[in-house]
């Protein structure tokens, strides 16, 4: 006779509404095993490197992994703390605050695209306090398949293997939201008072291959919509600021202007003080505390500029808890906290 077993009960826990905060990643330690680790998976991803995977499977593992860590690793260490990478840090402390100031009963947490703690890792976590719903919240203002896709692509493959998925919301960019906009431009404010107003305003986007916007992708266009507007919102004239592009990576093209090419020729023009801001970045890291305010300040001092002040990113400010807050009280809108599992 055949014993036919009922499926187990509701789980007795409340139903969940998750938001996971999501940040690039960032190496365990500024050692060259951990950048080699880390890089090792940032660089294989190919919403990252778009090339034939075997050529580029070559090209990483017989060259980039062998050279490159060991040179990272020096850069990562003239930037750590002692809480950790600068990234790790703030993107724990701007959670820490959105998490107290939401008003509405949301598991809020934190996650790196690469590295730890992994996307999987802290969906896991989630599920066991009965996931319902799910909002990802990519911390990359301006979209692109590089960023805001790749975490796309992890999140939906992670859930792939459960059972009972969660009902899945994205904010997939925010580089036009009123927040951000009044955000920057009230921290570009507060740096002109304190070191007065400069001849140039530098706005400094990381970078990605030409050739990825040409097919489509629209993050040149998203960061110049910033740029804008946030110039718009200081009243300053074009003469006054300038977009540029950072952090470029092999030989193929990439957006342009190039920061470091620009620094290094504005003394010649005239142009002796500059102050410069990353939008592109919810947080300070490598790119933003070495490479613009470390790396690049001497390009442009070894050219003849005289005073360079790099803004900070938003990090955990009162602005940025607050631009978050808003953006998940908007993407979470229609979601009752108190609705049980299914």
């Amino acid at each position: 006779m055949t014993t036919y077993t009922n499926c187990p009960s509701p789980q007795a826990i409340p139903a969940t509404t998750g938001v996971l905060l999501v940040n690039l990643g960032t190496p365990d330690a500024p050692s060259a095993d951990a950048v080699r680790r880390y890089l090792g998976e940032f660089l294989w991803d190919n919403r990252v490197v778009e090339a034939p995977r075997w050529l580029w499977w070559l090209a990483l593992h017989g060259v980039i992994l062998r050279i490159r860590p060991k040179r990272v690793a020096k850069v990562y260490q003239s930037v750590w703390r002692k809480e950790g990478s600068p990234l790790l840090h703030y993107t724990q402390a701007l959670t820490e605050a959105v998490s107290k100031q939401h008003s509405a009963p949301l598991n809020i947490r934190y996650a790196m695209r690469y590295g730890n703690p992994g996307i999987a890792t802290v969906l896991a976590q989630l599920q066991q306090q009965n996931l319902q719903r799910l909002l990802i919240m990519p911390l990359f203002p301006q979209y692109s398949a590089t960023t805001s896709a790749a975490v796309f692509d992890e999140v939906t493959r992670e859930l792939q293997s459960w059972r009972s998925v969660p009902e899945v919301r994205f904010c997939m960019q925010y580089h036009d939201h009123p927040k951000y906009i009044s955000a920057l431009a009230a921290s570009i404010r507060a740096s002109f008072q304190q070191h007065g107003t400069p001849q140039q305003l530098l706005f400094s986007f990381h970078g990605i291959p030409q050739r990825y916007c040409d097919l489509g992708d629209p993050y040149s266009v998203q960061c110049h919509t910033t740029a804008r507007l946030v110039a718009a919102a200081l009243k300053l004239d074009k003469s006054q600021w300038q977009l540029t592009f950072q952090s470029r990576f092999g030989r193929e093209p990439w957006l342009q202007p190039y920061t470091d090419h620009t620094l290094k020729a504005l003394p010649a023009q005239g142009v002796t003080s500059v102050q410069i801001i990353s939008p592109g970045f919810a947080v300070d890291c490598l790119e933003t505390l070495e490479e613009l305010a470390i790396q690049n300040q001497e390009f442009f001092i070894h050219a003849g500029g005289k005073d360079f002040h790099y803004i900070p990113a938003l990090n955990d400010a009162n602005d940025n808890v607050a631009l978050m807050t808003a953006l998940i009280s908007e993407h979470t809108t229609g979601w009752s906290s108190t609705s049980s599992a299914p």
